[in-house]
């Protein structure tokens, strides 16, 4: 079977094909449904729309492949649909709806921050056969980035250390996180991030599982780390507030169904159920 083009042209459409739509970094959803088939969007073709392959799946020897749609004007009103954020589609779909989705939204995003090169400021063209973009002049590559972070769950016998983020306003209590830095390995970031957001020295590390959230392009690597030295002194600027909590106690956290730090935290109560 020949490749086709990430960069698909509207006569490269097939009827088969399957589409997320997004206009101004918001997700196009009509009726709960934001996957549309090639009939539908025909009425968008008039405002213009760039299309990138997503991915594509096979049944019963029938490819349907998943296009991402980044509409240049709104076409909510013309097909009777909304705008919504990435972030109010996570309590409403499965993970791999999730997961198209959000996919979508990063490979837009980093489309929209390379359309020049960063080294000479020429503007940037679609590559032919990758899904990368090259400069016009001086022809360097530029392929979509992802930005790892270490997500640390602390734990101590059957305590467990949650936090409220000083950034993002909400009533969960969940896990440290933090970006790995440029010479690090993850674990080494483990142990620094807890220092520096909670002031405790962490030890035994360990990897847990890995999720991809596309706020705006991450992959968390998710990690369980028992508590060494220390008392929780907050850093004001990240946390708002940090507490040790019993695993059979527990505030409102994040649901496994979506965030790794939910899954994290079911692992571990689910450790210390056994060893009771």
């Amino acid at each position: 079977m020949v490749q086709r083009s990430y960069f698909p042209t509207i006569d490269q459409l097939l009827e088969t094909d399957r589409f997320v739509l997004l206009y101004d970094n918001q997700i196009v959803v009509r009726d709960n449904e934001f996957l549309w088939d090639s009939s539908e969007l025909h009425a968008i073709f008039s405002i213009g729309a760039e299309f990138f392959v997503l991915d594509e799946l096979f049944e019963a020897g029938v490819a349907t492949t998943f296009i991402a749609v980044l509409a240049r004007e709104n076409p909510a009103e013309i097909l009777r649909a909304e705008n919504r954020s990435l972030r109010s589609l996570l309590f409403e779909y499965d993970e791999s709806a999730l997961n198209l989705a959000g996919k979508a939204s990063q490979i837009l995003d980093w489309y929209n921050t390379h359309k020049y090169c960063g080294a000479c400021g020429a503007p940037t063209i679609q590559h032919e056969t990758q899904r990368a973009v090259n400069c016009s002049a001086c022809g360097r590559q530029y392929f979509p980035r992802i930005n790892p972070c270490a997500i640390m769950l602390v734990v101590n016998g059957d305590q467990i250390l949650l936090a409220r983020s000083a950034r993002f306003k909400t009533d969960f209590f969940s896990c440290l996180a933090g970006f790995i830095e440029v010479g690090e390995t993850p674990e080494q970031t483990v142990v620094r991030e807890v220092r520096e957001e909670v002031g405790l020295e962490v030890h035994n590390v360990r990897y847990i599982k890995s999720q991809s959230w596309p706020f705006p392009s991450q992959l968390m690597l998710g990690f369980i780390a028992e508590y060494k030295t220390g008392k929780i002194v907050v850093e004001p600027e990240e946390i708002e507030e940090a507490h040790w909590y019993n695993v059979s106690s527990l505030p409102k956290v994040p649901s496994p169904a979506i965030s790794v730090a939910g899954e994290l935290i079911q692992h571990y109560v689910k450790e210390q159920s056994i060893l009771e």
